[in-house]
């Protein structure tokens, strides 16, 4: 699993790199690791999915200003899972969504992840292997 950490800090992407980030439904990347995809390919207005070198997982609904539910950001993590299986020769790089400005906990987020372990093009943040593991 060590070979499969997300580095804290991304500043540039290497060949075949993902940069998977926490959004609004109405993609508004105004802020954080939004602000930093533009850079890397994310449009504004497209909140979810892949777009340049970036997957976008919801956090926030349309209003960009409430919290999705847990249920509810699963069901999104539940389908970027699925496009990486789709997508074996795309390393993934998950940041820790929904552990900023959503107020969500490690542990909270990382469980929702738990089935990404089986997929070797999906990078996990260190801290969110120490909790499923």
């Amino acid at each position: 699993m060590e070979a499969r950490i997300t580095p804290n800090h991304i500043s540039k992407l290497g060949l075949n790199q993902i940069f998977v980030f926490e959004s609004n439904l109405p993609g508004m990347h105004s802020v954080g690791t939004a602000l930093q995809a533009l850079s890397f390919g994310a449009a504004m207005g497209r909140g979810i999915g892949l777009q340049g070198y970036t997957y976008a997982i919801p956090i926030k609904d349309y209003d960009a200003k409430n919290v999705l539910p847990l249920n509810t950001i699963q069901r999104y993590i539940d389908e970027f899972i699925q496009c990486a299986v789709e997508n074996p020769q795309l390393t993934f790089l998950v940041t820790r969504i929904g552990c900023g400005f959503a107020g969500y906990t490690i542990k909270q987020i990382a469980s929702l992840f738990r089935d990404a372990v089986r997929y070797p093009n999906i990078h996990l943040p260190e801290d969110f292997w120490e909790v499923i593991n």
